[in-house]
């Protein structure tokens, strides 16, 4: 394992993979502790941030190209983005059912799911955890 491929890389990449992995361990800190609690409420809005990170620098990363310099991951980025509006504002609505909903469904799609196919071999994180 070596983080030589990641830290060669584009400089969106890192902050992309960085901020995607802070985002994972702290969802998975989220979905475990108590809910409606000022830590809760805080590391929320941490995590927040993190995956806004993660959506607004897949834009720079062009390393797939199926239309023009734009694969379909990028459209989950767009999903993504408009998916953290929701869950805050259900947040602030005090919807706990809509907001666990969307919270929980962007950790696992977006970080979860979309992240098990950075694996695939060929891909930087493969380079990283398998090596080249």
């Amino acid at each position: 394992m070596s983080l030589a491929p990641l830290l060669d890389a584009a400089p969106a990449i890192p902050l992309h993979a960085f901020a995607a992995m802070g985002a994972f361990v702290l969802g998975i800190i989220q979905l475990a502790a108590p809910k409606g609690t000022l830590p809760h409420r805080v590391l929320g809005w941490v995590w927040v941030v993190l995956m806004l990170v993660v959506a607004l620098s897949s834009f720079w990363i062009h390393e797939i190209r199926l239309v023009g310099p734009w694969s379909p991951i990028h459209l989950l980025s767009i999903f993504a983005l408009v998916m953290l509006v929701s869950g805050v504002t259900a947040a602030r609505a005090h919807n706990v059912r809509r907001h666990k909903i969307t919270m929980t469904s962007i950790f696992f799609g977006a970080l979860v799911i979309a992240g098990l196919f950075t694996f695939i071999p060929g891909r930087i994180m493969h380079a990283v955890v398998f090596g080249p």
